[in-house]
């Protein structure tokens, strides 16, 4: 039963990390238009996440950006062996983005972000075959980010800010394969929290060498969370001295990294063409280890939960042409990998290498205000793969079979300036 708890500690904090380790970017939808590109593109407010040391080279003194996107995921999970096949319910995410900039003076601008990047969720059938794991995660997070930007000269500006996070989760899981109270009812637990605040930070550069061509960087600081008094909910246990837990609620400390993210790119802009292309690399590889305090139960310790996850990389490719006065149009396309490693393939994470396709475009109502539209789809690799870290009576019992995921977003938004 102590290795139950320990497992139930472990999934606790994997959730936190959900929008993480199963990622579906979502920023803006010009860029998502574009592949998800951005980190060179100067063409809105979306500059204060992509790149803020962008901002100072928009032409108007004010710029607005807000959009949302819905999203729509499915995860099918089948073991031929045992002749099983389940699917997630579909879900839809509702991720939200508001982007504004100033011009201050003719050498700094300042702006302000909030978005919500990670805002969907995954419910499987009750008491499936991988209920030890997870029954459904739920998870919602809003980044707040004032910007400042500064032009160093016609060729060159940096910019950055603090990053403050708010976020919220709630998770369940059954607490065994087969534990149950005295009327069959599987034992489970659900974990949840909100308002869990943290600090963060970023710093952009831009580089202008031509009149057409544009070089970007933009690096987002390492986040530690930290959940502290974090309620846990157990329920439908057995009333009998085997098992050291109780039915009620008790409380959790966590604490994880957030990977530190570095992007560089380029655009490049030829008539009414404009090309960008965006190196990405996530630093998973600080995530090696969950540290865990659960609460005051009897079998509560600290406990250390291996992830091995591993430092990963996205390749984006965007286009955009201006068709008309009032039209331009959009396409990219972007390839992700997972960070998650052999035998840690874990189903409240089901996340796998990906190819996003993406296309928009913005149709401008009139010279200060456009609608920009944008999808993308987003399709997984098909993967057989496990995790193995589960144990039972002292014995790893490994959960695994084949995995197909997708996610379809289309988007709306409004640009303005003046």
């Amino acid at each position: 039963m102590k290795k139950l708890l320990l497992l139930v500690l472990f999934v606790l904090v994997t959730l936190v990390t959900y929008a993480g380790g199963y990622r579906v970017s979502v920023q803006g939808q010009r860029a998502m238009a574009m592949g998800h590109t951005g980190v060179a593109v100067v063409n809105s407010a979306e500059l204060v996440f992509f790149n803020p040391a962008g901002l100072v080279y928009l032409e108007n003194k004010l710029n607005v950006s807000v959009g949302a996107s819905g999203i729509f995921t499915d995860v099918i999970f089948q073991n031929e062996d045992l002749g099983i096949s389940y699917e997630t319910d579909s879900s839809v995410g509702t991720p939200l983005n508001l982007y504004g900039s100033y011009r201050v003076n003719d050498w700094m601008s300042v702006g302000l972000g909030v978005y919500t990047p990670y805002g969907s969720e995954v419910t499987w059938p009750t008491d499936w075959a991988g209920s030890h794991l997870v029954n459904n995660i739920d998870l919602a997070a809003i980044y707040i980010q004032p910007v400042v930007s500064f032009k160093i000269s016609d060729y060159f500006s940096i910019g950055g800010g603090p990053i403050y996070v708010i976020g919220s989760v709630n998770f369940n899981r059954n607490l065994s394969r087969t534990l149950s109270d005295i009327d069959g009812n599987r034992s489970n637990v659900t974990v949840e929290d909100s308002g869990v605040t943290k600090w963060g930070w970023s710093v952009g550069a831009m580089f202008n060498p031509t009149e057409n061509l544009r070089l970007g960087f933009n690096y987002r600081s390492e986040i530690i969370v930290e959940v502290e008094g974090g309620e846990a909910t157990f329920s439908n246990l057995p009333n009998s001295t085997a098992v050291p837990l109780t039915n009620g609620t008790t409380t959790f400390d966590a604490a994880l990294p957030l990977p530190a993210e570095l992007t560089v790119g380029l655009s490049y802009e030829y008539n009414k063409w404009v090309f960008a292309f965006d190196y990405n690399r996530q630093f998973w590889g600080v995530y090696k280890s969950l540290d865990i305090d659960f609460g005051s139960t009897p079998t509560g310790p600290d406990s250390v939960n291996p992830r091995n996850y591993k430092d990963s990389s996205a390749y984006r490719l965007g286009l955009q042409y201006q068709a008309t006065d009032k039209i331009t149009l959009r396409a990219g396309y972007y390839r992700d990998e997972s960070p998650v490693q052999a035998g840690f393939f874990a189903p409240e994470t089901p996340r796998n290498d990906s190819d996003g396709f993406t296309g928009g475009l913005s149709y401008a109502i009139t010279p200060k205000l456009a609608i920009d539209a944008s999808f993308f789809y987003l399709k997984f690799k098909e993967v057989d793969a496990s995790y193995d870290h589960y144990k039972e009576n002292g014995q790893e019992v490994p959960f695994g079979g084949t995995y197909k995921s997708s996610a379809f977003a289309p988007g709306l938004g409004l640009t303005y300036k003046m």
